[in-house]
């Protein structure tokens, strides 16, 4: 996920039973959006859902900041109306870039974000 030691990590919408496997040391792990964060994950069960909460949570995005956005896996058998493609579509306009996708355990994807470096600092 690329969590570091020391790292600020910010889980927002969290099923029950989540945890993040392997954790580095020194990392501070709290509910709450990407705010202050080094690395926000966001769990999202509809994309209409997303679609209201999405430009705040680019909003609240350090510079430096990963946001993973996490959502049921099909593969596993859970329905959602969230893909890959509708994650681009949203977040990519706001000034972000997928850098990574990635199974989060056995229920959910996740797509990592970062914002493009044309518009870090503004």
């Amino acid at each position: 996920m690329g969590i570091k030691p020391g790292h600020q990590v910010r889980l927002l919408h969290t099923p029950a039973r989540w945890d993040i496997p392997g954790l580095p040391d020194g990392c501070e792990v709290a509910a709450g959006g990407p705010r202050g964060a080094d690395v926000a994950l966001a769990f999202h069960r509809s994309y209409a859902e997303l679609v209201a909460e999405g430009p705040a949570l680019v909003r609240d995005l350090a510079d430096h900041a990963m946001l993973w956005i996490a959502w049921p896996r099909r593969a596993a058998g859970h329905v959602s109306d969230i893909t890959e493609n509708s994650l681009r579509d949203l977040f990519l306009p706001l000034g972000l870039v997928d850098v990574k996708v990635a199974a989060l355990g056995e229920d959910w994807s996740g797509l990592k974000f970062v914002r493009r470096r044309e518009n870090r600092g503004k």
